[in-house]
């Protein structure tokens, strides 16, 4: 029998942990003819969550826990878990119930039928308003911009074939941005629809510096755009300074009497010129940060206990 392996990764979800794996236990009690493991890493979280695991885990043998001695942000953890998962396919979901666990058997089915990676792409979405017109925005820029095809509204959500993982393994990226990988990797690549729900219990642990952290690395990873924007800019901007300055002075020249400079048109050059420099300056710290973090070569998590592997 082929082995499934669920996989969540959980950051103080103490109010999810129980409803998600009741309706993921009353789905996968529907589908036969397979065994299911299901490994959860927990991020040092600072509530309930990992006695909550525990207990379960305690109770069903499937359960596998992955405790780390801190938190190690919303990208290297997930990551490395899911490295750790050894099914012949391992479908991913977060731990919030916005991802719903009834798409599990259309996941598996796609898999049977030949597909290497089924993708949940979400069309919908019943979170704020305005927080799923900022992602969709995020999907449609860096889908323009990417060297590489990307994939609009996915989240990460689906099914990943152990051929497809194994392959993974072989990147060695301390900081990674999975979404580009699947698509820059990945192979024989169905595609789901679905609506996100609503967030569960708690609070949501992603706020503005961890989607823009999200936002660069996909940038960063996938992209020289910004770095070549600059320079066009820069050139662009040096010609127009030139034509502007030539103006000023022929016009001088013309009516030297009655035409009075003034400091205005100097202040204002300046403050663009330097918004720009600054701007780009940022753009490049974050290439520089990146490479940063390539050369350091540290550890993606460092674990503090395993349960039930």
């Amino acid at each position: 029998m082929k082995t499934i392996t669920l996989f969540t990764p959980c950051y103080n979800e103490e109010k999810n942990i129980d409803a998600l794996y009741a309706r993921v236990c009353k789905v996968i009690e529907k589908i036969p003819n397979y065994n299911f493991e299901y490994v959860f890493i927990d991020n040092a979280s600072t509530d309930e969550t990992l006695n909550v695991l525990r207990k379960i885990a305690a109770i069903d043998n499937r359960i596998k826990v992955i405790s780390n001695v801190r938190n190690f942000g919303h990208i290297r953890s997930p990551y490395y878990g899911l490295l750790q998962c050894t099914g012949d396919a391992v479908i991913a979901m977060v731990a919030d119930l916005q991802d719903p666990p009834e798409m599990i058997p259309k996941f598996i089915n796609e898999w049977e039928n030949g597909k290497a990676l089924v993708l949940g792409i979400k069309t919908q979405s019943k979170e704020n308003p305005l927080m799923f017109l900022v992602r969709k925005l995020f999907y449609a820029i860096i889908k323009k911009i990417s060297s590489t095809e990307q994939l609009k509204n996915y989240t990460g959500f689906g099914l990943y074939d152990q051929k497809f993982l194994n392959v993974v393994r072989m990147i060695d990226d301390p900081y990674p941005y999975f979404r580009g990988m699947v698509t820059e990797y990945g192979w024989d690549i169905k595609t789901l629809e679905y609506t996100q729900d609503k967030r569960g219990g708690g609070k949501s642990s992603n706020n503005f510096f961890t989607l823009y952290d999200l936002a660069m690395l996909g940038f960063v990873n996938h992209s020289k755009l910004p770095l070549r924007l600059s320079a066009f800019i820069g050139f662009f901007s040096a010609i127009v300074s030139f034509l502007v300055a030539l103006g000023y002075l022929i016009y001088k020249l013309l009516y030297w009497d009655n035409f009075q400079v003034g400091t205005a048109p100097m202040v204002i050059g300046v403050f663009f010129f330097s918004s720009v420099q600054l701007f780009f300056i940022g753009i490049i710290g974050e290439y520089i940060g990146a490479i940063h973090t390539q050369v350091r070569k540290r550890p993606l998590v460092i674990e503090k206990e395993r349960i039930n592997f």
